[in-house]
């Protein structure tokens, strides 16, 4: 278990960014693993203190929920053979859930960040939070635009249409959020946060922030589920 970051695990994802070839990692492939573990040990406490408000942390174990560090290059322009930082995703169904969830990203050079909300839904999905935010914008605005929201996460970030969804007119109050593909709110963590003694409670609090958004899409989502049984 841990609940802080090492300052050896930012150093090694701040010299693989410098270094990504297959060469430099086998030969620091001890470092790696170092890393990993260090990961993995805050994401099992940080698992454990989340099920106080989430309990889609529960039964879920960091080791599962780490993304490879490997890269699919196979149809990428961008050859570098391995992600420069740690990711993990927390939601019901683990990693690759299609439901809204909270996502821990470390890496060096103050990269790091936490962020939660919906990424690319499938199509039925998507029209589904498209009009659950028509139907209910007043709500939706109310988590999205509140100043504590926006002084943590800014404002809404993701994926947008050019043009007007199918369905919509140009002139919807909730144009804006609804061409949105997905609706994601990022913290950016400093490494100076990262690496402090406090760390565990920034994540936390960042994530007990963004539940009230992840439930607001996800509601939509279960019923669409629940409608095709």
């Amino acid at each position: 278990m841990a609940s802080s970051i090492d300052k050896s695990t930012l150093r090694f994802l701040a010299d693989l960014a410098d270094n990504n070839t297959r060469e430099w990692f086998t030969d620091n492939k001890s470092r790696y693993e170092q890393a990993r573990q260090n990961y993995i040990g805050f994401l099992n406490e940080l698992l454990q203190e989340m099920q106080q408000f989430e309990p889609a942390a529960r039964g879920q174990q960091g080791k599962d929920l780490v993304f490879r560090i490997y890269r699919d290059v196979r149809f990428s322009k961008d050859k570098r053979p391995y992600k420069d930082h740690f990711g993990a995703y927390v939601a019901e169904g683990g990693r690759k859930s299609i439901l809204p969830g909270y996502y821990l990203h470390l890496a060096g050079g103050n990269r790091s960040f936490l962020a939660g909300g919906l990424w690319f839904p499938p199509a039925p999905e998507l029209k589904a939070v498209r009009q659950e935010i028509d139907y209910n914008l007043e709500e939706f605005r109310a988590l999205v635009e509140s100043e504590e929201f926006r002084e943590k996460f800014g404002a809404i970030e993701g994926e947008q249409l050019k043009t007007t969804p199918k369905g919509y007119d140009k002139d919807n109050p909730a144009i804006h959020y609804l061409r949105f593909k997905s609706w994601n709110a990022v913290m950016p963590l400093p490494d100076e946060i990262v690496l402090g003694p406090d760390f565990l409670q920034v994540v936390l609090d960042g994530f007990q922030s963004l539940k009230p958004l992840n439930d607001f899409l996800a509601h939509p989502i279960r019923d669409l589920g629940e409608a095709e049984v």
